[in-house]
């Protein structure tokens, strides 16, 4: 949720101020209200000169992916998977590592190989094929997103590196809780799992973050911009299997 407030006894004139998830659509409802009531400790001032376009793009999305990195501890020549690369966290997630690790090698998964040419084109150098929850490749990496979640996890760990780290951030798989998973041997040998969830968050990251994007000069684009009575196409697209990276709905009508 973003908005401009113009009431001095709130913020700064024109000031934007963004809200980071925190449940929002689930406790608290209202996404494509004109008003809705959320905590105010859930509320952040940001200054920004960002058209709405780019702002409307960055959170919640490029907030998860900047924290998932963050506990990935991205190093220098690191060779980084991205498991359910196509999604608009595995996307920014790309764009916030090139940026800044330019001589990192970053692969990505896909169930659907006719999207290859797609994460190629945004920047990822290796595209590899998710069979059934198994990757199609004998590669082992030092750090991996891992997007898919609970279904792919185990097989996820096959491919780190020992001493590596594998972020949990995702549940595109569909499946909420990890089931038959026995941490003493299914983590990789001397290495690490983390997680990362949107609620994580405070004014010292929301800053952090939109620092990290003005100073790498990375460039926020949604794939794709619906209008507010465009909402039920917008779900239609991300349901489909056509869809890949951010998307967003602006507040205009035709």
């Amino acid at each position: 949720m973003i908005e401009e407030s113009t009431d001095p006894e709130r913020l700064p004139k024109n000031q934007t101020v963004v809200s980071i998830m925190g449940e929002m659509g689930r406790d608290f409802d209202g996404s494509y209200a004109q008003y809705t009531l959320l905590p105010n400790e859930q509320i952040y001032p940001i200054d920004t000169n960002l058209s709405w376009e780019t702002l409307a793009t960055i959170p919640e999305t490029y907030y998860t992916a900047f924290g998932s990195m963050k506990n990935l501890k991205i190093e220098h020549n690191d060779k980084v998977l991205v498991r359910g690369a196509t999604s608009g966290v595995g996307v920014a997630f790309l764009n916030l590592i090139k940026a800044k690790y330019k001589d990192v090698t970053v692969s990505g998964s896909t169930r659907d190989m006719s999207k290859k040419s797609l994460l190629i084109e945004v920047g990822f150098d290796e595209v590899i094929e998710d069979k059934e929850n198994e990757l199609d490749t004998s590669s082992e990496y030092d750090k991996v997103l891992e997007l898919v979640g609970t279904v792919t996890i185990k097989d996820s760990f096959k491919h780190l590196k020992e001493g590596g780290i594998l972020c949990d951030t995702g549940i595109l798989g569909g499946k909420w809780y990890l089931e038959e998973f026995d941490p003493i041997f299914d983590i990789k040998k001397n290495s690490y799992l983390t997680s990362f969830v949107s609620e994580n968050v405070d004014e010292v990251k929301i800053k952090e973050l939109f620092d990290y994007i003005e100073t790498n000069n990375i460039i926020v684009k949604p794939e794709k911009i619906f209008k507010l009575d465009e909402v039920n196409k917008a779900h239609d697209y991300l349901e489909s299997t056509n869809s890949f990276g951010k998307v967003i709905v602006l507040n205009e009508f035709e």
